[in-house]
Protein backbone atom coordinates (compact mmCIF):
# COMPACT_ATOMS: atom_id res chain seq x y z
CA UNK A 1 0.00 0.00 0.00
CA UNK A 2 1.44 3.39 -1.02
CA UNK A 3 0.41 6.55 0.81
CA UNK A 4 0.49 9.66 -1.37
CA UNK A 5 1.87 12.92 0.06
CA UNK A 6 -1.66 14.37 0.26
CA UNK A 7 -2.66 11.53 2.57
CA UNK A 8 -0.05 12.19 5.25
CA UNK A 9 -2.00 14.94 7.02
CA UNK A 10 -5.04 12.87 8.13
CA UNK A 11 -2.74 9.95 8.92
CA UNK A 12 -0.51 12.12 11.11
CA UNK A 13 -3.60 13.60 12.78
CA UNK A 14 -4.86 10.14 13.71
CA UNK A 15 -1.50 9.16 15.18
CA UNK A 16 -1.26 12.43 17.11
CA UNK A 17 -4.78 12.00 18.52
CA UNK A 18 -3.99 8.55 19.89
CA UNK A 19 -0.62 9.68 21.21
CA UNK A 20 -2.00 12.59 23.24
CA UNK A 21 -5.02 10.82 24.71
CA UNK A 22 -4.82 10.46 28.49
CA UNK A 23 -3.81 6.93 29.43
CA UNK A 24 -7.03 6.26 31.37
CA UNK A 25 -9.11 6.82 28.22
CA UNK A 26 -7.22 4.30 26.17
CA UNK A 27 -8.59 0.79 25.84
CA UNK A 28 -10.30 -0.33 29.04
CA UNK A 29 -8.91 2.12 31.54
CA UNK A 30 -11.29 4.11 33.75
CA UNK A 31 -10.92 7.37 35.61
CA UNK A 32 -9.58 7.38 39.16
CA UNK A 33 -13.02 8.33 40.52
CA UNK A 34 -14.79 5.49 38.72
CA UNK A 35 -12.10 3.05 39.80
CA UNK A 36 -12.55 4.06 43.43
CA UNK A 37 -16.32 3.72 43.11
CA UNK A 38 -16.05 0.19 41.73
CA UNK A 39 -13.70 -0.86 44.49
CA UNK A 40 -15.66 0.63 47.39
CA UNK A 41 -19.37 0.07 46.71
CA UNK A 42 -21.42 -3.03 47.48
CA UNK A 43 -25.02 -4.04 47.03
CA UNK A 44 -27.33 -3.67 44.04
CA UNK A 45 -26.73 -0.31 42.33
CA UNK A 46 -28.40 -0.59 38.94
CA UNK A 47 -28.46 3.05 37.85
CA UNK A 48 -24.84 3.86 38.73
CA UNK A 49 -23.57 0.71 37.00
CA UNK A 50 -25.73 1.41 33.94
CA UNK A 51 -24.23 4.90 33.79
CA UNK A 52 -20.68 3.55 34.11
CA UNK A 53 -21.32 1.05 31.32
CA UNK A 54 -22.61 3.74 28.98
CA UNK A 55 -19.73 6.04 29.91
CA UNK A 56 -17.23 3.28 29.18
CA UNK A 57 -18.59 2.79 25.68
CA UNK A 58 -18.87 6.42 24.61
CA UNK A 59 -15.35 7.17 25.88
CA UNK A 60 -13.82 3.87 24.73
CA UNK A 61 -11.79 4.84 21.65
CA UNK A 62 -10.96 1.21 20.86
CA UNK A 63 -14.64 0.28 20.70
CA UNK A 64 -15.55 3.35 18.67
CA UNK A 65 -12.77 2.83 16.14
CA UNK A 66 -13.74 -0.80 15.67
CA UNK A 67 -17.42 0.10 15.25
CA UNK A 68 -16.44 2.78 12.75
CA UNK A 69 -14.55 0.16 10.78
CA UNK A 70 -17.47 -2.26 10.92
CA UNK A 71 -20.06 0.18 9.57
CA UNK A 72 -17.72 2.10 7.23
CA UNK A 73 -19.11 0.53 4.05
CA UNK A 74 -22.50 -0.62 5.38
CA UNK A 75 -25.31 1.37 3.76
CA UNK A 76 -28.41 -0.62 4.72
CA UNK A 77 -29.77 -0.28 8.25
CA UNK A 78 -30.47 -4.01 8.53
CA UNK A 79 -26.79 -4.76 7.80
CA UNK A 80 -25.69 -2.28 10.44
CA UNK A 81 -28.10 -3.87 12.92
CA UNK A 82 -26.80 -7.38 12.14
CA UNK A 83 -23.14 -6.57 12.70
CA UNK A 84 -23.76 -4.43 15.78
CA UNK A 85 -25.90 -7.21 17.26
CA UNK A 86 -23.14 -9.77 16.66
CA UNK A 87 -20.60 -7.48 18.31
CA UNK A 88 -22.94 -6.82 21.26
CA UNK A 89 -23.62 -10.54 21.67
CA UNK A 90 -19.93 -11.40 21.81
CA UNK A 91 -19.19 -8.48 24.11
CA UNK A 92 -21.99 -9.43 26.52
CA UNK A 93 -21.07 -13.12 26.70
CA UNK A 94 -17.45 -12.64 27.68
CA UNK A 95 -18.05 -9.60 29.89
CA UNK A 96 -20.47 -11.45 32.16
CA UNK A 97 -18.98 -14.94 31.97
CA UNK A 98 -15.41 -13.65 32.39
CA UNK A 99 -16.23 -11.83 35.62
CA UNK A 100 -18.38 -14.63 37.06
CA UNK A 101 -15.81 -17.35 36.33
CA UNK A 102 -12.84 -15.23 37.38
CA UNK A 103 -10.94 -16.07 34.19
CA UNK A 104 -8.28 -13.41 33.72
CA UNK A 105 -5.48 -12.59 31.32
CA UNK A 106 -3.25 -9.52 31.32
CA UNK A 107 -5.41 -6.55 30.35
CA UNK A 108 -2.47 -5.21 28.34
CA UNK A 109 -2.44 -8.29 26.09
CA UNK A 110 -6.20 -8.26 25.63
CA UNK A 111 -6.14 -4.57 24.75
CA UNK A 112 -3.29 -5.16 22.29
CA UNK A 113 -5.48 -7.70 20.49
CA UNK A 114 -8.29 -5.14 20.46
CA UNK A 115 -5.95 -2.65 18.82
CA UNK A 116 -5.12 -5.28 16.21
CA UNK A 117 -8.85 -5.87 15.65
CA UNK A 118 -9.02 -2.27 14.42
CA UNK A 119 -6.08 -2.98 12.10
CA UNK A 120 -7.85 -6.10 10.82
CA UNK A 121 -11.08 -4.26 10.04
CA UNK A 122 -9.28 -1.42 8.27
CA UNK A 123 -7.37 -3.93 6.10
CA UNK A 124 -10.61 -5.73 5.36
CA UNK A 125 -12.25 -2.45 4.32
CA UNK A 126 -9.54 -1.66 1.78
CA UNK A 127 -9.63 -5.19 0.33
CA UNK A 128 -6.14 -6.15 1.50
CA UNK A 129 -6.98 -9.79 2.26
CA UNK A 130 -8.50 -10.32 -1.18
CA UNK A 131 -5.50 -8.66 -2.85
CA UNK A 132 -2.86 -10.46 -0.78
CA UNK A 133 -4.38 -13.89 -0.23
CA UNK A 134 -7.28 -14.12 -2.68
CA UNK A 135 -9.84 -14.63 0.11
CA UNK A 136 -12.56 -12.57 1.74
CA UNK A 137 -12.82 -13.35 5.48
CA UNK A 138 -16.38 -13.72 6.79
CA UNK A 139 -16.99 -10.33 8.36
CA UNK A 140 -19.81 -11.70 10.52
CA UNK A 141 -17.59 -14.28 12.20
CA UNK A 142 -14.80 -11.73 12.66
CA UNK A 143 -17.19 -9.21 14.22
CA UNK A 144 -18.54 -11.80 16.67
CA UNK A 145 -15.03 -12.99 17.48
CA UNK A 146 -13.68 -9.54 18.16
CA UNK A 147 -16.79 -8.77 20.20
CA UNK A 148 -15.81 -11.70 22.43
CA UNK A 149 -12.32 -10.24 22.80
CA UNK A 150 -13.61 -6.75 23.58
CA UNK A 151 -15.91 -8.08 26.31
CA UNK A 152 -13.19 -10.24 27.80
CA UNK A 153 -10.90 -7.24 27.99
CA UNK A 154 -13.44 -5.34 30.03
CA UNK A 155 -14.09 -8.38 32.24
CA UNK A 156 -10.37 -8.61 32.96
CA UNK A 157 -10.28 -4.96 34.02
CA UNK A 158 -13.31 -5.38 36.31
CA UNK A 159 -11.62 -8.39 37.94
CA UNK A 160 -8.52 -6.26 38.51
CA UNK A 161 -10.65 -3.79 40.47
CA UNK A 162 -12.03 -6.56 42.74
CA UNK A 163 -15.65 -5.43 42.61
CA UNK A 164 -17.70 -6.56 45.62
CA UNK A 165 -19.53 -9.89 45.15
CA UNK A 166 -22.55 -8.39 46.94
CA UNK A 167 -25.01 -7.61 44.14
CA UNK A 168 -22.43 -8.54 41.51
CA UNK A 169 -24.75 -10.30 39.03
CA UNK A 170 -27.44 -7.57 38.78
CA UNK A 171 -24.75 -4.90 38.73
CA UNK A 172 -22.96 -6.68 35.89
CA UNK A 173 -26.19 -6.96 33.94
CA UNK A 174 -26.86 -3.25 34.51
CA UNK A 175 -23.30 -2.41 33.48
CA UNK A 176 -23.65 -4.45 30.30
CA UNK A 177 -27.00 -2.80 29.55
CA UNK A 178 -25.27 0.55 29.91
CA UNK A 179 -22.53 -0.58 27.52
CA UNK A 180 -25.15 -1.48 24.92
CA UNK A 181 -27.03 1.79 25.42
CA UNK A 182 -23.78 3.68 25.05
CA UNK A 183 -23.03 1.69 21.92
CA UNK A 184 -26.37 2.70 20.40
CA UNK A 185 -25.74 6.38 21.22
CA UNK A 186 -22.21 6.29 19.84
CA UNK A 187 -23.33 4.42 16.75
CA UNK A 188 -26.09 6.94 16.04
CA UNK A 189 -23.56 9.76 16.15
CA UNK A 190 -21.14 7.84 13.91
CA UNK A 191 -23.89 7.03 11.40
CA UNK A 192 -25.03 10.67 11.23
CA UNK A 193 -21.51 11.80 10.40
CA UNK A 194 -20.88 8.92 7.99
CA UNK A 195 -24.17 9.39 6.12
CA UNK A 196 -23.39 13.08 5.66
CA UNK A 197 -19.87 12.29 4.47
CA UNK A 198 -21.06 9.61 2.05
CA UNK A 199 -23.16 12.20 0.22
CA UNK A 200 -20.08 14.23 -0.60
CA UNK A 201 -17.46 13.62 -3.27
CA UNK A 202 -14.71 13.51 -0.67
CA UNK A 203 -15.92 10.13 0.62
CA UNK A 204 -14.77 8.33 -2.51
CA UNK A 205 -11.51 10.26 -2.58
CA UNK A 206 -10.63 9.80 1.09
CA UNK A 207 -12.22 6.51 2.17
CA UNK A 208 -8.93 4.69 1.58
CA UNK A 209 -6.99 7.34 3.51
CA UNK A 210 -9.43 7.16 6.42
CA UNK A 211 -8.95 3.41 6.70
CA UNK A 212 -5.17 3.79 6.54
CA UNK A 213 -5.41 6.31 9.40
CA UNK A 214 -7.67 3.95 11.34
CA UNK A 215 -5.25 1.06 10.77
CA UNK A 216 -2.35 3.23 11.97
CA UNK A 217 -4.29 4.17 15.11
CA UNK A 218 -4.90 0.47 15.76
CA UNK A 219 -1.18 -0.26 15.50
CA UNK A 220 -0.41 2.59 17.90
CA UNK A 221 -2.99 1.33 20.40
CA UNK A 222 -1.59 -2.20 20.15
CA UNK A 223 1.98 -0.96 20.54
CA UNK A 224 1.01 1.16 23.53
CA UNK A 225 -0.51 -1.85 25.29
CA UNK A 226 2.39 -4.17 24.46
CA UNK A 227 4.80 -1.61 25.82
CA UNK A 228 2.77 -1.41 29.00
CA UNK A 229 2.81 -5.20 29.29
CA UNK A 230 6.59 -5.40 28.88
CA UNK A 231 7.29 -2.47 31.21
CA UNK A 232 4.76 -2.99 33.99
CA UNK A 233 3.95 -6.71 33.98
CA UNK A 234 7.65 -7.60 34.03
CA UNK A 235 8.74 -4.75 36.29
Amino acid sequence: MTIRPSQWLPLAAALFLVAVLPSETLAHGVTAGDKGFLQEVSGVLLIPFTYLGAKHMVTGYDHLLFLLGVIFFLYRLKDVALYVTLFALGHSLTLISGVLTGVSVSAFLIDAVIGLSIVYKALDNIGAFRAWFGVNPDARIATLGFGLVHGFGLATKILDYEVSPDGLVPNLIAFNLGVELGQVLALCAILIVMNHWRRTRSFTRHAYTANIAMMSAGFVLAGYQLAGYLILDFA
